[in-house]
């Protein structure tokens, strides 16, 4: 029966949310649709859609995304945007991974469908998607204090994932995928000895880094239990299911699978035409294409990790990006707690790789969101996302002296820009390297490359952080401390504004700070279209 009290419902739906999660991969567009109950916290799966579009179809000569390839994945995008609209969800969460990362178009791939079908994506990196795949296996697993190695095949990168229940202790991306090396090794139907052999030897090799790595992240005596998550895994273990128990688990969530089974099954794939892996109960028409490649991956894996099984988990890429938007929105406060603050740690892990000075980076990012927090609603409109970006600009600003004072800007730029900063998004990432890129010397122009590929709005975004940016490094100018605090007032009437500074010593006239503030201050001027007056607490 139909609730008839309307202050129930209303509780109801400010208790509970719906959210759609879009994966666009290589090989597939994937979206969950869940319910979260923010009171538990907990999400609750009442949709999946599914859809092989191959995006990863490439341009041989350019590398470029194909037209026939975007095209199948709009078509797919505008069916996950109708199919999430008839369920009235409230978000809509989209990221793309290894293809639209490494094609040249990819960021023009990304704004069609914003512009056409009205869907935000954020590209993010190879380590962000381990890292997101980690949450959405810990949302469904309980690793039991014991330490646990996340496999997770797609169609063009494998990431592989050290982690505990506390937190991932090493996390990995490496440019071997099913659709990838099917396209680049097999061209025989049933494959032939020689590019067996190739193949085997490439993953090996593509592997070695990454799993020597979680070798030594181990602790003495540890034996890691082994989860394997997404399409091809998922199809292996399906496959031997049916073969084994006669019918296919429901849910497959927990079933394992031997090495040594997987091992019979490979060599039963490589004999096969592909006519023939179709015949096999639980193998789809596209994904007996891409079988063989994803199978060796999977294989060469567990035999260099030493693992002896594997244990399916259905939770993965698509479900770690609702744990994280749940993280981002405060409804997660338990066992993942750690997670909240990745995107602080993440900073913090490469200010000390760099070498940077914490103390005057904390300071200036101080001053940084200082100035942002007081100017919100007066000069400019820009939200919580946007602080956190000058705050992690404003820390790593320096950290291009590491390789050099002279330029340092724009060593910080490519620093930042290829460091492993997690819980960013490519596009944050790009616009963090490129505040910290301007803190100094030259301001943003269309003829910088990097800058000028952006839309309008993130260079607005850069043009107006970075100019903050500038202000509160002049506050520093001796880095040491000398400003203990900054109140601002603006005089709407004669567009003036006056900076209050609060020296740490009352006997310092920071003569140097206002100095350099009067030659700094210009860019923010022009900007904003005010006039800055500084004054210096006096003594008395």
């Amino acid at each position: 029966m139909a609730n008839s009290n309307p202050l129930q419902n209303n509780m109801v739906s400010e208790q509970t949310c719906t959210l759609a999660a879009i994966d666009i991969g290589t090989n597939s567009i994937h979206m969950v649709i869940v319910e979260i109950d923010k009171t538990l916290p907990a999400f609750t799966i009442i949709s999946r859609e599914k859809d092989t579009v191959r995006l990863g179809e490439r341009d041989p000569k350019t590398g470029n995304l194909t037209e026939a390839a975007i095209a199948r994945s709009l078509a797919s995008l505008r069916r996950c945007k109708d199919l999430a609209d008839s369920f009235n969800v409230e978000h809509i969460i989209a990221a793309a991974t290894s293809a639209t990362r490494e094609a040249p178009n990819g960021l023009d791939f990304i704004w069609q469908v914003e512009e056409k079908i009205g869907i935000t994506i954020n590209l993010i990196s190879g380590y962000e998607e381990a890292r997101r795949i980690y949450l959405g296996v810990l949302s469904g697993m309980d690793f039991q204090e014991k330490p646990h190695v996340i496999i997770d095949i797609g169609g063009g990168s494998t990431e592989i994932v050290l982690a505990d229940a506390q937190e991932p202790r090493f996390l990995s991306s490496t440019k071997v995928g099913a659709v990838r090396l099917t396209n680049e090794f097999i061209s025989s139907d049933p494959i032939d000895e020689t590019e067996l052999t190739y193949l085997r030897a490439y993953v090996r090799g593509m592997l070695e880094r990454p799993i020597d790595e979680v070798k030594r992240k181990l602790k003495l005596g540890e034996s890691p239990q082994a989860v394997g998550t997404s399409g091809t895994i998922e199809t292996l273990v399906s496959i031997h299911a049916i073969q084994t128990l006669g019918e296919l688990p429901s849910p497959l969530q927990g079933y394992q699978m031997s090495r040594k089974d997987l091992k019979d099954m490979v060599k039963k794939f490589v004999s096969l035409t592909y006519e023939e892996r179709v015949d096999l109960s639980g193998m789809s028409e596209k994904r007996a294409e891409i079988i063989v490649a994803g199978a060796v991956i999977l294989l060469e894996a567990m035999t260099m990790l030493d693992l002896e099984s594997i244990t399916i988990c259905e939770r993965a890429l698509r479900e770690g990006m609702i744990v994280d938007w749940m993280l981002t929105h405060g409804l997660i406060e338990d066992r993942l707690s750690f997670q909240t603050a990745v995107r602080q740690r993440s900073v913090y892990k490469i200010a000390r790789k760099y070498q940077v000075d914490l103390g005057y980076g904390e300071k200036v990012a101080t001053f940084a969101v200082s100035l942002f927090d007081q100017l919100f609603g007066v000069l400019h409109d820009w939200e919580k996302t946007e602080r956190e970006l000058l705050w992690s600009a404003a820390i790593l600003h320096n950290c291009g002296v590491y390789i050099s004072h002279s330029s340092h800007h724009k060593h910080s730029y490519y620093l930042i820009r290829h460091a492993e900063l997690l819980g960013f998004t490519e596009i944050e990432i790009e616009t963090i390297a490129n505040i910290a890129r301007y803190h100094r010397k030259s301001t943003p122009k269309k003829k910088h490359d990097a800058y000028s590929k952006l839309p309008d709005q993130y260079r607005k975004r850069i043009k107006q952080l970075s100019a903050m940016l500038r202000v509160a490094v002049a506050l520093d100018r001796r880095q040491i401390g000398a400003i203990k605090d900054i109140h601002c007032k603006y005089d709407e009437e004669y567009k003036k504004l006056h900076l209050h500074l609060i020296p740490s010593n009352p006997q310092d006239d920071c003569a140097l700070e206002l100095w350099n503030l009067d030659y700094k201050k210009v860019v923010f001027e022009d900007l904003f279209d005010v006039k800055i007056v500084a004054t210096v607490e006096s003594k008395g």
